[in-house]
């Protein structure tokens, strides 16, 4: 029989690697939810506004939207959140 060698490195550490870095990426996953959670609306209504500018459209509309989106995000983000009101003011 042939073995593999293992460098060193037990299956059960080179498992743990894997888990940590398991958790590391769904960490960031759940941070990059909660920041387009709360800023998705606003990059949607900028970038529509630069499409319509862009082929010669008024976007007067598409603008007021992601300003009205960005004043919805700072007033969420000066509010108390914890465990009792975490979804208040969500979508």
């Amino acid at each position: 029989m042939h073995q593999i060698p293992n460098h060193g490195r037990s299956r059960r550490q080179r498992g743990q690697g894997m888990t940590e870095y398991i958790v590391v990426v769904a960490l960031i996953a759940v941070a990059a939810i909660g920041i387009y959670t709360l800023f998705g609306q606003t990059l949607r209504n900028q970038t529509a506004g630069l499409a319509l500018e862009m082929s010669g459209q008024d976007a007067n509309a598409a603008i007021a939207g992601a300003q009205a989106n960005a004043n919805t995000a700072a007033n969420n983000a000066n509010q108390r959140k914890g465990l009792d009101n975490y979804n208040l003011g969500n979508r």
